[in-house]
């Protein structure tokens, strides 16, 4: 409480218990999202970081710190043990996270993930991006989004995203078709993970590192 301003959330003993289970499903649909081959992994990183009030290592360098390894064994485990079948089908690795997974791209503790950091001469280093359909390094590229430029501005974290999920372009799209899955979902499960709404916010909250937690989002 007085150190690192968390607290203690009691959970109902559940998969996943809450932060896992809502923040892993949040993560499926990013991960489909980057699939569609539709956004590149700079641009969702882009859009799932601080811009919406997220920590800088948004999804995948998040990803590359926790380790593939582990979401997988976390995304199994829900998708045996959750009771929905269709729920327990969401949770199945998506097949990008496989293939890495199967030539030891884990994330940083293999060296390379979703990002890789190579080293040149002179001690000087480079952070390349994964190329999901080759599973090669390329050089990164600056996402190239107005609507998160122009949000800056708005340091209220609840106006921000408010601003950028109604926007009328890719911004705006990504998050209605990612985020919006999440919050229902969120809804849709809280009685059985959690003792009340609140404490789903404080877990994504002190667990995540979220400034908003999903019924905060809602609201």
């Amino acid at each position: 409480d007085h150190r690192l301003g968390k607290g203690v959330v009691i959970a109902r003993d559940s998969a996943g218990f809450i932060a896992n289970h809502i923040g892993l499903y949040g993560v499926m649909h990013l991960m489909r999202a980057l699939e569609s081959g539709a956004f590149t992994i700079e641009e969702i990183d882009a859009m799932t970081g601080p811009a919406i009030g997220r920590p800088k290592s948004a999804t995948f360098r998040t990803m590359d710190i926790a380790g593939l390894d582990v979401l997988a064994h976390v995304a199994r485990d829900l998708s045996q043990r959750l009771e929905d079948p269709a729920a327990r089908q969401l949770f199945e690795l998506p097949g990008l996270v496989q293939r890495m997974i199967e030539q030891g791209l884990v994330g940083e503790k293999a060296g390379r993930g979703f990002y890789r950091r190579e080293k040149g001469a002179g001690g000087t280093s480079e952070i390349l991006t994964l190329d999901p359909a080759a599973l090669t390094y390329r050089a990164r590229q600056s996402p190239r989004l107005a609507a998160l430029d122009a949000a800056k501005s708005i340091e209220n974290p609840a106006e921000r995203l408010k601003t950028l999920f109604l926007g009328k372009d890719r911004v705006g799209d990504f998050l209605r078709a990612t985020l919006t899955p999440m919050l229902v979902y969120a809804a849709r499960v809280a009685p059985a993970i959690s003792f009340g709404i609140d404490d789903v916010d404080r877990a994504m909250r002190w667990g995540y590192g979220w400034e908003l937690g999903p019924f905060e989002m809602w609201d």
